[in-house]
C-alpha cells in the first residue's frame, strides 16, 4: 500500500522545449532497464507527440519563406543579417525536429531486435 503524500521517482516524464516547441522524453533509465509495459507508454505518448511535428516544420517553413521575402526586399545591412540569423536559427530547429521526429524508427528497430 502506498503512502499519501509520498510519491513515486519520476522514471520518466516528457518535458516541454520552448525552443523547439514540443514536448521532449526525459529517460531516467537506459531504454532495456524499462519494463515492456513502460516501453509501450513511452512509445504510446512520444507517437503523440511525433505526430504534430511535420505540422510544426510546416509553420516554421512558412515562417523562413515570409522571412526569406523580407530579406529580399530589405535595403538596412544590419537588418538584412538580424533576417539572416532568424532564417539560421529557424532551420536549425527544423533540423532538430527531423532528428527527433526519427526516434521513434530507432526505438521500433531496437524493440523487435
Amino acid at each position: 500500500m502506498r503512502r499519501r503524500g509520498v510519491k513515486k521517482p519520476l522514471r520518466y516524464q516528457f518535458v516541454y522545449d520552448e525552443r523547439i516547441g514540443i514536448r521532449l522524453p526525459e529517460l531516467s533509465l537506459a531504454w532495456e532497464e524499462y519494463s515492456p509495459g513502460e516501453r509501450a507508454d513511452i512509445l504510446l505518448e512520444w507517437e503523440e507527440i511525433r505526430a504534430t511535428i511535420p505540422d510544426r516544420i510546416i509553420k516554421l517553413e512558412a515562417m523562413i519563406n515570409e522571412k526569406q521575402t523580407q530579406l529580399s526586399e530589405e535595403e538596412d545591412f544590419p537588418r538584412c543579417c538580424e533576417l539572416n540569423t532568424e532564417i539560421h536559427e529557424l532551420a536549425s530547429i527544423i533540423n532538430d525536429l527531423n532528428i527527433w521526429f526519427r526516434i521513434q524508427q530507432d526505438y521500433d528497430t531496437k524493440t523487435h531486435q
